[in-house]
């Protein structure tokens, strides 16, 4: 239980958003920012420097054994992947509804994503389906926490049990999220975070973190993100070979393939300064959350319809999202965007497009030609040759009616600006 964000979601959000600091930067970010200009960027071959304290601070937060930096949300996941031991011939199965990252690394480790549907309450990949999906090729299982609410991990983890697979958490969206009194984060072999600019907390822009309690599992996740490096380790701040070791003529440096996926130093330091007032950054989202379903209630709009939080869960909203009942509410999704606009709503985002249905998928336009896929390599023997509409009905009905409010505001003035612009585009579409 996360007792620290509880403690901050009791407060009123004009004390949380005091915690807030303008633009996103506030001074802890620019202390250590200032400590890695100091230092010259020397501090990076430091073990107590700023990857070690960013890496070591990390992991505590989340109550697990290691965290490794990475430089995006989309790397860590491919160093999972490799680092399970995933490769051409495999399947890794992944949810239709999600940013298109969590798929394109399955194809860039060599192996064939297997897209299991949803569930129409929660939003988030169906157990029942994956279970389906689960052939002699399934090598692992990368669920979504999407929008910030996590999946039914039960079921998920009770089928990795049984079948041996790798559960890779893809917690991009879901920052202090909880699942029956478990962080999330904590319930897969492995998670991953991104720190990209939208996201509950950033490190300028880019830049992902991987945690996990398994040390050797750890380790090699750092070599997969580091050129393969065969002296690294699992411990915090291992993100350099010893000068004396790498100058040495005998020095075999590289004993696996790696990718260079390294965080910078600067980005290290402003990651810290963020993760120290996660708790804050997350409650008020929350508390965002909270302000758009009072006007639901208040409004009595039932065509608004948010995803069903289950008992013992607490979603961390990325975003605030709804599905949009058409027919209820006599408007199409496009109507009610120009409403909402008309009516001072910055935008209204619409829900990716199922994945499978992208023109990189549905054309396998992976490499040159399609018969370069993954999918035709002659070490894969399973039937996914193709993804085609039809293959994740309850997403592909689904997505076009979802609309996502904006929950990253930094102030009360704006928060209450988007609230009351969907307080009278819902008035304007009762009364018509």
């Amino acid at each position: 239980m996360n007792d620290a964000l509880h403690s901050m979601l009791v407060k009123s959000p004009k004390e949380v958003f005091a915690q807030l600091p303008t633009g996103r930067v506030g001074e802890a970010d620019r202390n250590y920012i200032n400590e890695v200009l100091d230092a010259g960027f020397r501090n990076t071959t430091d073990p107590a420097g700023i990857f070690g304290r960013m890496e070591t601070a990390f992991a505590e937060r989340f109550g697990v054994g290691f965290a490794v930096l990475h430089n995006s949300g989309t790397g860590t996941m491919q160093s999972c992947l490799l680092a399970a031991g995933v490769g051409p011939g495999d399947e890794v199965i992944v949810p239709p509804l999600t940013a298109v990252a969590t798929a394109v690394v399955v194809v860039q480790c060599g192996a064939v994503p297997v897209f299991a549907d949803i569930d129409p309450d929660t939003f988030n990949i169906d157990p029942a389906d994956v279970a389906r999906k689960i052939t002699s090729y399934t090598k692992a299982i990368i669920p979504v926490s999407l929008y910030g609410l996590a999946p039914d991990y039960d079921g998920l983890m009770a089928l990795a049990a049984e079948h041996d697979l790798t559960v890779i958490e893809d917690n991009a969206e879901c920052f202090l999220g909880e699942y029956k009194g478990r962080m999330v984060g904590a319930i897969g072999h492995a998670a991953s975070f991104s720190f990209q600019a939208s996201k509950h907390m950033t490190s300028a822009g880019d830049g992902g973190v991987v945690i996990t309690d398994d040390a050797e599992y750890a380790k090699n996740i750092r070599k997969r993100a580091t050129l393969g490096y065969a002296t690294l380790g699992a411990k915090p701040g291992d993100v350099f070979v010893p000068r004396d070791v790498r100058q040495d003529i005998d020095f075999e440096r590289h004993d696996v393939m790696g990718y260079n996926f390294r965080m910078s130093a600067a980005q290290a330091a402003l990651a810290l300064g963020q993760l120290e007032r996660l708790d804050a950054l997350v409650a008020a989202r929350i508390h965002i959350a909270r302000m758009y379903q009072q006007v639901l209630d208040e409004e009595q709009c039932d065509w608004l319809i948010p995803p069903v939080v289950p008992d013992g869960c607490l979603h961390t909203y990325w975003t605030w999202v709804c599905k949009l009942d058409e027919e209820r509410a006599g408007v199409d999704w496009r109507t009610f965007r120009k409403a909402f606009i008309a009516n001072g709503g910055d935008g209204l985002y619409s829900a990716w497009r199922p994945v499978h249905l992208e023109p990189v998928f549905r054309n396998l336009a992976f490499y040159a030609r399609p018969e370069q896929a993954p999918n035709h390599d002659p070490r894969y023997g399973g039937s996914v040759k193709s993804y085609e509409p039809g293959d994740c009905p309850t997403c592909e009905a689904l997505q076009p009616r979802l609309c996502q409010f904006k929950t990253s505001m930094q102030s009360l003035d704006a928060v209450e600006s988007q609230v009351n612009a969907l307080r009278a585009t819902i008035r304007e579409i009762n009364r018509s």
